[in-house]
């Protein structure tokens, strides 16, 4: 198939040399959401037994409230996250979907069962960093398989849809934390990541066929994985809009704690992109977002200067911010990806490793900046929106609102 095609999903919707058809766009929406909530479960979840947990491993004595140190708990889960992501995608590219995918998902119920057990805290922590590692994996090949399958507008539609669902995660999975600890101890919040763990195995393994064939599948080796980086940095549009969300998607990382309040904007935006985008086009609608989040986190930045912080102006304006990233993320993904669907896995994991790694740096430096006012903040989204601004500009040869 070439790569500007929309799907490669034949009308008997069995790939070839396939032994099972591709799932039904339902079903496979709600699976590809599932394996990339493997990753925000493993943080969300855990919220609230942080305390429980830091007591456990003797991080705390008796009676202490809390101790900073145990926020690397869920530090250490997302630093295994981000760089490995850059291994997983020649791997991938090389031995296909599904075998990558199964070996991903193994390591995360292991490494979920094992933290059961550990009660020392750099223990713990080496085993959520690998739990880290792993979740990485699940999240590549769930991105390779979509690129597998649909392109351009198709992909962006689909990953919208994708999206729409997966923002009940971050909503739901703090709850869930806290009703199991309602009933049962902290060890509790591992094993439930463990049964979600063979649950997506399961359903994967009996549903999911492969989707990339043996005569796509790219060398292993070195030279073959520097090529293939190479021919990311070599694409205009791919590097592009690459660094386009690894900066832009720094400011997600920033408001934690308001993040179940505006996941239902996301939702909403994520589904309206899904309706619209193979009608009016990708780049026109996350350029146009773009500009609407700038200009957005600039009037907040002047109403909080001159007229004070009140929640009842702060948040819809937050909001409406926020609910850009829903018009922008999968768009910027599918654009990026376009131009390498032979090599989908690696280019992944340079967009993976793009939205994780390099955005959490930038978003762990504006909140350092967090003065006890939000306006160091609406400040800084207002910088990365125009070097977004201008990244395009650069990549795109200065024409913007294209319906390409």
């Amino acid at each position: 198939m070439a790569d500007q095609e929309p799907t490669a999903i034949p009308p008997t919707g069995i790939l070839p040399g396939a032994k099972r058809p591709v799932p039904g766009r339902s079903e496979l929406v709600v699976m590809i959401a599932g394996l990339m909530a493997l990753n925000a479960f493993g943080i969300d979840v855990m919220l609230p037994a942080l305390n429980q947990i830091a007591h456990a491993v003797g991080l705390t004595a008796p009676g202490m409230e809390s101790d900073n140190r145990q926020q690397m708990i869920i530090f250490s889960y997302v630093l295994g996250f981000g760089a490995p992501q850059i291994i997983w995608g020649p791997i991938s590219d090389r031995f296909g979907r599904r075998g990558p995918l199964f070996v991903a998902i193994i390591g995360y119920i292991i490494t979920a069962f094992a933290c059961i057990v550990m009660r020392d805290f750099h223990a713990l922590l080496l085993m959520r960093f690998t739990q880290g590692v792993f979740a990485s994996g699940g999240r590549l090949v769930a991105v390779s398989i979509v690129r597998d399958l649909f392109a351009g507008r198709s992909m962006a539609r689909f990953m919208s849809l994708v999206m729409t669902i997966f923002m009940v995660v971050p909503i739901l999975a703090p709850g869930i934390g806290q009703l199991v600890l309602l009933f049962a101890p902290w060890e509790a919040i591992f094993v439930v990541l463990g049964i979600f763990g063979m649950i997506m195995l399961g359903w994967t393994w009996m549903r999911l066929p492969e989707t990339l064939p043996e005569s796509a599948r790219q060398p292993l080796n070195l030279g073959a994985a520097m090529g293939a980086y190479g021919q990311i940095l070599k694409s205009r549009v791919t590097f592009g809009y690459m660094c386009v969300s690894g900066v832009i998607f720094g400011q997600t990382e920033t408001f934690a704690l308001w993040f179940a309040g505006i996941a239902g904007t996301l939702a909403c935006a994520n589904f309206l992109n899904s309706r619209i985008v193979e009608k009016v086009g990708m780049r026109r609608i996350s350029q146009t977002a773009l500009f609407v989040f700038t200009i957005g986190a600039a009037v907040l930045s002047a109403i909080s200067y001159f007229f004070g912080e009140h929640l009842y102006i702060f948040f819809p304006l937050f909001a409406l911010c926020f609910g850009c990233f829903g018009l922008m993320g999968s768009n910027f993904s599918a654009l990026a990806m376009e131009p390498l669907g032979k090599i989908a896995g690696t280019a992944s994991a340079a967009y993976g490793f793009a939205t994780t790694t390099v955005s959490s740096l930038i978003g762990m430096a504006i909140s350092s900046q967090y003065n006890g006012s939000t306006i160091p903040i609406t400040l800084g989204f207002v910088c990365l929106g125009l070097v977004s601004l201008v990244i395009i500009l650069i990549t795109e040869k200065g024409r913007l609102f294209s319906s390409r």
